[in-house]
């Protein structure tokens, strides 16, 4: 199974590049893409009603502003969708954070930290990882890697 990438703009990729680099490092299969809810919707339409078919198992969408990205697939699939609100200057991020966490009953999105991709990858591969034994190992080393860096760090 793969994990989709998708954002509303290039300028999204700065943040949205640390879910890359977390399921690169885990060897997942990820396919990533630009698809703007409002820019380009017929696009987005024939992703989202076609990711189960093209092997994709979860999909994490980031956008900033209105941020309609992750809900707007969310009404198209069955496929997990994460959510990943993007900082802005006008509010900080906050207007894509309610706008994805805000979602209505049926149409669930899992929604991260403003800024969170990194996080959204790791949720990502564990979703995975329920039928991948080979990624869950791979994400117990992880875990126990990170806790063996905080018992040895010093101030």
């Amino acid at each position: 199974m793969k994990v989709a990438i998708i954002m509303g703009s290039t300028s999204d990729y700065e943040i949205m590049s640390q879910a890359v680099n977390v399921l690169e490092d885990l060897g997942v299969e990820i396919v990533k893409k630009v698809i703007s809810a409002h820019r380009t919707p017929d696009l987005m339409c024939e992703f989202a009603k076609s990711a189960k078919e093209n092997g994709i198992g979860v999909i994490i969408a980031g956008a900033g502003g209105a941020a309609h990205v992750a809900g707007v697939v969310a009404g198209m699939t069955t496929v997990p969708v994460i959510g990943v609100p993007i900082q802005t200057k006008a509010l900080g991020g906050m207007d894509s954070l309610l706008s994805i966490v805000q979602m209505p009953a049926g149409i669930p999105v899992a929604t991260m930290a403003i800024n969170g991709s990194k996080n959204a990858g790791l949720f990502a591969a564990q979703i995975l990882a329920l039928t991948d034994e080979a990624l869950a190992a791979k994400l117990d080393q992880f875990r126990k890697e990170q806790t063996q860096k905080v018992l040895e760090a010093t101030i």
